[in-house]
């Protein structure tokens, strides 16, 4: 796929998030214990031998700049490899996109610039692990215009359909109908908001839309479209495992999730590693008489006390006799002795004092915002 380049748009709506995003970014959360969301989303293009990648931020964006640097990592730290693309302030750019289209709009210098055939869209709230060669290739052997990816039924991607698109496909794969931001949608393929279609095809079909006032992507350019009869917009149905983060509660059962050994071996096959930003720690140490079960722990933890069905990012400290249950625990916070927490949510460097107590119900897990001390 050299003739292909990657686009990912960080910019979504966060406001079903909370304190989760009050400083970062969606794709900048920490997820499966040492991975970042938009980790999925980089390593997929780069397992697809796409070399020019875009990464278009709209707010809070230093801590997904500061995690994917130069993107050596993924091996994107060459010329013309990785490019950010924050918010510039123009005279027809003012910094706030009100979505896609707008960000595609305000970037359409790099789309211009750019050498590349083909163009990878995508959003970066969606986890999945793939190789877009398939989806090229039917892209191509159907002579489309524009592919939107799709899993089946609003659960494959978790989500209850609130903002989003899904999509009516026929048996050739053509999209005849599109459904946005229905609470309870009638069509059943919920679009992945991955695209794939000509760079200079977006770039005239952002530019006309942005010349009549157009602000949506999938409303004015998709849909549109589509009904008009303008684009030959056709389906590729992915089938592996995809998860939507679009609130606390589905950040809060995909990584609930991933104790699940099938669920882990389908998002990290061995023949498509998921990279990320690289942290030199000691193995995890488990002091006597501690208790573990069922529980992803990752390196640099020390556990003394107990921890059962939970996830515990790098350098989290467990101290004897507090149990954590049910609960993520990020990078470098602390349950101190005699604590509990089940059902919790506990951002980076946040204390659980001694003997305290944090119990919620599965369906409103609780979340304790970054360097708070309770």
């Amino acid at each position: 796929m050299k003739d292909v380049m990657g686009l990912i748009f960080t910019g979504e709506n966060d406001i079903h998030l909370g304190e989760l995003t009050s400083l970062r970014a969606v794709a900048a959360l920490p997820i499966a214990g040492r991975y970042r969301v938009v980790d999925f989303q980089l390593s997929s293009m780069v397992h697809s031998g796409i070399k020019n990648v875009g990464v278009i931020t709209q707010k809070n964006y230093s801590s997904l700049m500061d995690h994917i640097g130069s993107g050596r990592e993924w091996d994107l730290h060459g010329k013309q490899g990785l490019v950010m693309l924050p918010p510039f302030l123009t005279r027809e750019n003012m910094g706030v996109y009100s979505g896609l289209l707008d960000a595609l709009k305000s970037n359409s210098t790099y789309l211009r610039l750019s050498r590349q055939e083909y163009i990878v869209l995508t959003n970066s709230h969606t986890i999945y692990n793939m190789d877009y060669t398939d989806a090229l290739k039917f892209h191509m052997e159907k002579g489309a215009d524009m592919t939107v990816l799709y899993a089946h039924g609003a659960k494959a991607v978790g989500t209850e359909g609130e903002n989003d698109t899904f999509l009516s496909v026929d048996e050739e794969g053509k999209v005849t109908g599109m459904e946005i931001g229905s609470s309870v949608p009638t069509r059943d393929c919920a679009s992945l908001k991955v695209y794939i279609t000509k760079r200079e095809l977006l770039r005239q079909l952002v530019e006309q839309a942005a010349a009549n006032g157009m602000h949506d992507f999938d409303r004015d350019i998709l849909q549109r479209n589509i009904n008009d009869g303008n684009l030959k917009v056709y389906g590729y149905e992915y089938t592996g495992l995809a998860c939507q983060i679009d609130s606390i509660q589905s950040y809060f059962n995909f990584n609930m999730s991933l104790l699940n050994s099938d669920v882990r071996r389908q998002l990290f096959p061995a023949d498509r590693p998921v990279y990320t930003k690289v942290r030199d720690d000691l193995p995890a140490r488990y002091v006597d008489e501690c208790e573990c079960s069922n529980s992803l722990i990752a390196n640099g933890c020390v556990i003394e006390g107990t921890v059962i069905n939970s996830v515990l990012f790098r350098g989290v400290k467990v101290a004897k006799g507090a149990v954590v249950k049910n609960s993520i625990v990020m990078q470098d916070a602390q349950i101190q002795e005699g604590a509990e927490i089940d059902h919790c949510i506990l951002d980076k460097q946040s204390v659980i004092r001694r003997n305290g107590r944090l119990i919620a119900p599965a369906a409103y897990p609780i979340v304790i915002a970054k360097n708070v001390v309770i």
